[in-house]
C-alpha cells in the first residue's frame, strides 16, 4: 500500500482513524441515503472501475468507509453494500455475502469483507474461509468500533448499543420491528434487563447526540455517550 505519511488529526502510524467534526454535508457522500442502505444496500462506488479490491459491507458502515476512503487516499478500494436491514436478520447475512463475493469476485484482485460475525453464529467465518476471502475479527461492529479489546474487557451485558447509523434510523430498526410503536407496553418485556444505552459515536454531531439520548429516554434507559471514531473498522481497512 501507498505510504500514509502523517498530518494533522492522524494517529501515531499516520492512518487517519479518528472522527472529523460534524459538518452540515457530513453525509455528502457518494452513498445513497439512509432509507436506500437500509433496503437496497449500495453498488461499487464510482472508484470501482480503478480499484484493485472490493469490499463487501453492511449498509450501515457505507458512510464511514466512504469517510475513511477519502480521507486516506484508498483509491485502490471499491465499495458494495448489502442492506443495512440483514442487521435484523443475521441468518440471511451469510448467503448474501457468498452471493456478492461469487457475483464479483472476477473483476477483482482480492475481496475483503467488512462484516465482523454478526449474529451468524459463526457461519460467515466458514464461509468466508471457504472462499479464500478475508473478513473482520470480533463480534460485531459494535465490539470493532469500540475496539475488539476494550469492548472485550468492559463485559457490558446490561448494555443496549447504537452507533451513528442505528441512532439516525433507531425507529427503522428498533422501534417499529419490535412493534413498539403500536404496543408500547411491551417496551419493558424487551428491554428490561438493559441498564444503559451506549451511544457508540463515530462522529461529533451535537443533534445526533440528542437524538441518541431520546432513544435512552424512549427505552427507559440510562445514556452514555462514547466517542469511538472509527475504531478497529480503520485499522482492519488499513491492512486491505
Amino acid at each position: 500500500m501507498a505510504d500514509l505519511g502523517p498530518d494533522p488529526g492522524s494517529g501515531p502510524s499516520g492512518l487517519r482513524d479518528s472522527a472529523p467534526e460534524a459538518a452540515p454535508d457530513a453525509l455528502a457522500d457518494a452513498a445513497p441515503d439512509d432509507a436506500h442502505l437500509t433496503r437496497h444496500g449500495m453498488a461499487s462506488d464510482p472508484a470501482a472501475d480503478r480499484a484493485r479490491v472490493l469490499v463487501i459491507a453492511c449498509g450501515a458502515l457505507a458512510h464511514e468507509i466512504l469517510a475513511l476512503k477519502r480521507a486516506n487516499g484508498w483509491d485502490h478500494l471499491a465499495l458494495t453494500c448489502l442492506p443495512a436491514i440483514l442487521h435484523n436478520h443475521p441468518d440471511r447475512i451469510t448467503p448474501a455475502v457468498r452471493d456478492a463475493v461469487t457475483r464479483h469476485r472476477a473483476h477483482y484482485e482480492r475481496i475483503f469483507v467488512a462484516y465482523a460475525d454478526c449474529g451468524t453464529g459463526g457461519t460467515l467465518q466458514t464461509a468466508c474461509a471457504e472462499m479464500g476471502v478475508e473478513m473482520i475479527a470480533g463480534p460485531h461492529c459494535y465490539a470493532f468500533f469500540d475496539g475488539l479489546d476494550r469492548f472485550a474487557a468492559r463485559d457490558e451485558i446490561d448494555a443496549f448499543y447504537l452507533t451513528d447509523f442505528l441512532a439516525r434510523q433507531f425507529d427503522a430498526f428498533v422501534w417499529e420491528p419490535l412493534g413498539l410503536d403500536r404496543h408500547p407496553q411491551l417496551r419493558d418485556m424487551y428491554f428490561g434487563h438493559y441498564r444503559t444505552l451506549v451511544y457508540l459515536a463515530q462522529t461529533d454531531d451535537p443533534a445526533l447526540d440528542r437524538h441518541a439520548q431520546d432513544c435512552a429516554r424512549r427505552l427507559g434507559l440510562a445514556y452514555e455517550r462514547r466517542a469511538t471514531g472509527y475504531g478497529d473498522l480503520a485499522t482492519a481497512l488499513a491492512g486491505v
